[in-house]
């Protein structure tokens, strides 16, 4: 029996990952470390309520087999660069570096299509540093996956989003070539994930493209 670490719970892909390690056999503890609560009642589940700008004060308690990490944000809701900087890039690189300090054996990363520390794009360019920073980390399995543009039910509407969505579903089933780009279902990330997390066949660094989120999902 496991435990599971999930960083970014309340998001879209993090919701799905904490229900469904919740009733996943493989997993008899299922952490997370949240703002605000999950709103959750289970057995397994053990809620950290924290600040995320004082983990010197919790990062004791990241402990355990694996840690998924699926926070993020968008300039929109953070505020500013800085904001979006600190929660898409601090944030998971300080977690991420108590938990292999920690004994935790694998990191399971959501980063992003088009990720590059060199990118023009501030999204692209923090996601890709993420990947830089923490493959030096000491986990003994780093997973990083690539999904393009995310769809589901989230807590808040992003207008601008589901237009993008809507419109590369359509560009994507026209042009072949943009296929690698077509949207991608929360839900479907997180089963990737976990099932990445229990198959032991793996390298120490796997990146999966979107292609293969899909086919490992299955």
């Amino acid at each position: 029996m496991k435990t599971a670490i999930v960083v970014g719970a309340t998001g879209l892909i993090g919701r799905f990952l904490t229900i469904k390690l919740l009733k996943d056999v493989r997993y008899d503890v299922v952490k997370v470390f949240v703002r605000r609560s999950l709103g959750i009642s289970n057995p397994k589940l053990e809620e950290h309520i924290v600040d995320f700008d004082r983990i010197e004060t919790w990062r004791d308690k990241i402990t355990g087999n694996e840690l998924f990490s699926a926070m993020g944000t968008t300039i929109k809701k953070a505020g500013s660069k800085k904001a979006q900087y600190k929660i898409d890039f601090t944030y998971q690189y300080e977690i991420a570096k108590a938990a292999s300090e920690n004994g935790v054996e694998k990191y399971l990363l959501v980063s992003s299509a088009g990720a590059n520390p060199k990118a023009g794009n501030f999204y692209l360019r923090i996601k890709g540093e993420l990947e830089e920073r923490a493959v030096k980390l000491l986990f003994k399995k780093f997973f990083i996956f690539k999904p393009s543009i995310l769809i589901g039910e989230r807590n808040e509407k992003r207008i601008g989003e589901e237009m993008g969505t809507s419109i590369a579903k359509v560009i994507a089933s026209i042009i072949p070539l943009l296929k690698k780009y077509r949207p991608i279902e929360g839900e479907t990330v997180a089963d990737a994930m976990i099932n990445s997390a229990n198959d032991v066949s793996h390298a120490r660094v796997m990146i999966y493209s979107l292609d293969q989120i899909f086919h490992i999902a299955e």
